[in-house]
């Protein structure tokens, strides 16, 4: 008895899919950085003099601000929800984003963020930019690498809305910050229902 057509169909969604969460994981394994150096905290040191001190705790001084630092990451649509259906990605369609902006520093508790994020997207045997995203913010930093952005969104697809992120510092090197973060979207327009989402993205900052 022959197979079903659509059981074929599913078995190549789901190797695709599973490739790609393979792909993602090996990509997030490797901006794990191979010699860290261990953080020395001094009680009543701001966050910025812990990270210099990660560096060199001899010769640490206070940071000057404002500070600029650039950074580079990607990011992965999980999950997108309307009133109307569930879509996830990696099922039969695969979305990746690779946000790079920079951050402006204005003391150790506050900064302004200025983020473009273009979209690949990739299905049905062939591969396209699909969007691009300008996605402003303010930073509320705290203790232990940890901030939350709130950033607008405005998406050259047409869509617009904001976008609440968790970010957490996980490693610090010399040169450069490790950072994962989760956030979710909420987009409104273009014709469209309201949607609501959920990313992961992984990326480091320049020191």
């Amino acid at each position: 008895m022959e197979r079903p057509l659509y059981s074929n169909e599913k078995e190549i969604i789901s190797s695709g899919a599973l490739k790609s969460i393979l792909t993602v994981i090996i990509i997030a394994i490797s901006l794990v950085p191979l010699n860290l150096y261990a953080q020395k905290i001094q009680p009543g040191a701001s966050d910025s003099t812990k990270v210099l001190g990660t560096v060199n705790p001899i010769t640490a001084v206070k940071t000057t601000y404002p500070k600029v630092v650039g950074y580079l990451s990607f990011i992965v649509p999980i999950v997108t929800f309307n009133k109307d259906a569930t879509t996830y990605n990696f099922n039969g369609t695969t979305s990746i984003g690779f946000p790079v902006g920079i951050n402006v520093l204005y003391s150790d508790k506050f900064g302004f963020s200025y983020e473009f994020t273009p979209t690949i997207k990739s299905g049905n045997g062939t591969s396209k930019m699909s969007n691009l995203l300008f996605d402003p913010g303010t930073m509320f930093r705290f203790e232990h690498g940890f901030t939350i952005i709130t950033r607008l969104a405005f998406e050259t697809s047409g869509r617009y809305g904001f976008t609440p992120v968790f970010n957490k510092v996980y490693a610090r090197s010399k040169y450069v910050n490790y950072f994962v973060a989760l956030s979710t979207p909420a987009r409104f327009g273009n014709n469209d229902v309201p949607s609501l989402g959920l990313n992961v993205q992984f990326g480091f900052t320049f020191n």
